[in-house]
């Protein structure tokens, strides 16, 4: 039987073939915490924090069809990803990802109520267990 939430094991390369640069990183709130001191999303099967990090495909496809180059990626950790420094001043640094998952899922948002004219789509979420430099060998410590 197939799990409801399929989490398949893809290499960053694979997702982002032209690379990412890293935007930004920010704790994904749970919103049923709402009101609580500490209202960071916890992963359901590990426990430990999710964080979202924010990343522009350079992929030249990617912006096409009206879609965004913006991609979020949800990194379960227990520190915040800390973006590597950038080979190029004044550009965002370049990333990949460690134990990157994507997950596909029925989008149907775009149904407004409406069977005969939904517009449901085939989306997918991404999720990682870590963030790295763009090149730089899996594990090793950064510089």
């Amino acid at each position: 039987m197939v799990p409801l939430t399929l989490k398949v094991p893809v290499p960053s390369e694979y997702v982002f073939p032209r690379g990412a640069l890293c935007l930004g990183v920010d704790a994904q709130v749970d919103f049923d915490r709402r009101g609580e001191a500490d209202n960071q999303a916890r992963d359901k099967e590990t426990g430990e924090r999710v964080w979202v990090v924010k990343v522009m495909d350079l992929d030249p496809e990617a912006g096409k069809f009206g879609r965004t180059t913006e991609v979020k990626v949800k990194v379960v950790a227990p520190h915040q990803p800390v973006p590597p420094a950038s080979s190029v001043p004044g550009y965002p640094p370049a990333v990949e990802f460690d134990g990157l998952t994507i997950t596909p899922y029925v989008d149907g948002n775009r149904c407004g109520g409406s069977s005969s004219k939904c517009r449901a789509r085939m989306a997918y979420s991404l999720r990682a267990t870590g963030m790295r430099a763009a090149g730089a060998v899996p594990g090793a410590a950064a510089a």
